[in-house]
């Protein structure tokens, strides 16, 4: 076996966690950059300025990360005489906020805390920024050593921020678990991919547990048991999964057929304007399920998405029907797909995309 090291997430999580800003952060300095999005950093800014006002640490400025996850914007924020300054970085915002800020952290050689302001995904957690074209559409998986020194997550932020990125990030969560295990199975694996696998069970099994009552918490703007656990499935118990399956800087288990659907389907640009990351991958997640032949997690996975307003038709996504074959096409030419246990065709998405179409009619 070679030598290696795994760097796993450090993170905070509760509603008075910025407190603990000052001392989880003075080591590494005292000049902070922050950077996210503008209503991110609305919401947070306050907070973090009062928890490091009689603190050692001195923000220079609140800017805004350019509204895409994209090497562009990291090179325009390396030239910013504040960036250049900094000792650290805070990264707040949303998945392609704190992936920006992650990607800039590594480039400059500068410690990255996390911000998540919205409960969508484990970009605060993680060692991988998803990055993009200018345009929007996918470009590549920037992989790095080690994720953000620290995640503070806010509950009382994040308890606040519209329930549609929690609904669509739970899609995402429990994606982590059915991709990594079909793409594993029959194989021997090494330590960290076969704790990733076995991690991505807790990107599942809480998100059908709680996931209704968590969205209800959202949606009421209070923090509760079940809205906790869901939270810390998509943002820790992911990253960790993440962490693990991405040990060799691949995506052979870390992803899949419900993101090789997603992927492909960023070529239409009604799917970056109208509809969230997570929600697509759910529709991908019930076509793995009926090509991968799971009756029982489908059974699970498709009444969950019913009772929660999760995609279950092509409808949902904007597409028609006389779309199927060209859609199918598109997703097994993406690289999501190509380990996996058997071969996974055109016509197996045609037969997975039309059975959900016919059970949509059958209502």
């Amino acid at each position: 076996m070679e030598n290696y090291s795994m760097q796993l997430p450090n993170y905070s999580i509760g509603d008075q966690v910025y407190d603990k800003i000052p001392e989880i952060c003075e080591p590494y300095g005292t000049k902070v950059i922050a950077i996210g999005g503008h209503k991110a950093m609305k919401a947070a800014r306050d907070k973090i300025e009062n928890a490091c006002r009689n603190s050692n640490l001195n923000i220079l400025d609140f800017i805004w990360y350019g509204g895409e996850a994209s090497y562009e914007n990291v090179e325009l924020l390396m030239e910013n005489p504040a960036v250049k300054e900094a000792d650290m970085i805070f990264s707040i915002g949303g998945g392609k906020a704190i992936d920006t800020g992650k990607c800039l952290g590594v480039k400059i050689q500068k410690p990255v805390f996390s911000f998540p302001t919205i409960s969508s995904n484990c970009s605060a957690c993680t060692s991988v920024s998803i990055m993009y074209y200018p345009d929007g559409r996918f470009k590549e998986p920037f992989f790095y050593p080690e994720p953000p020194a620290h995640a503070f997550i806010n509950t009382e932020i994040t308890v606040h921020s519209p329930s549609r990125y929690m609904w669509a990030g739970m899609g995402d969560t429990y994606a982590k678990y059915f991709e990594s295990t079909m793409s594993s199975r029959g194989e021997e694996l090494q330590h960290y991919f076969e704790m990733g696998v076995n991690t991505s069970r807790l990107c599942y099994e809480p998100i059908i547990k709680y996931g209704k009552q968590a969205m209800e918490s959202n949606k009421a703007g209070k923090v509760s048991y079940a809205y906790e656990q869901v939270v810390l499935a998509i943002i820790v118990s992911t990253g960790i999964a993440s962490i693990y399956l991405t040990a060799e800087h691949t995506v052979h288990y870390n992803s899949g057929l419900a993101h090789a659907i997603f992927y492909s389907l960023t070529a239409y640009p009604h799917i970056e304007k109208n509809h969230l990351h997570g929600e697509v991958v759910s529709y991908g997640v019930l076509n793995l399920l009926l090509v991968d032949n799971r009756p029982e997690d489908f059974k699970k996975v498709y009444q969950f998405s019913k009772e929660v307003g999760l995609p279950v038709c092509l409808a949902d996504l904007e597409f028609t029907p006389d779309q199927i074959e060209s859609l199918a096409q598109a997703a097994v030419e993406m690289k999501d797909i190509e380990h996996n246990p058997y071969p996974v065709t055109k016509e197996m998405l045609i037969n997975s995309m039309k059975k959900l179409e016919d059970m949509n009619q059958a209502g």
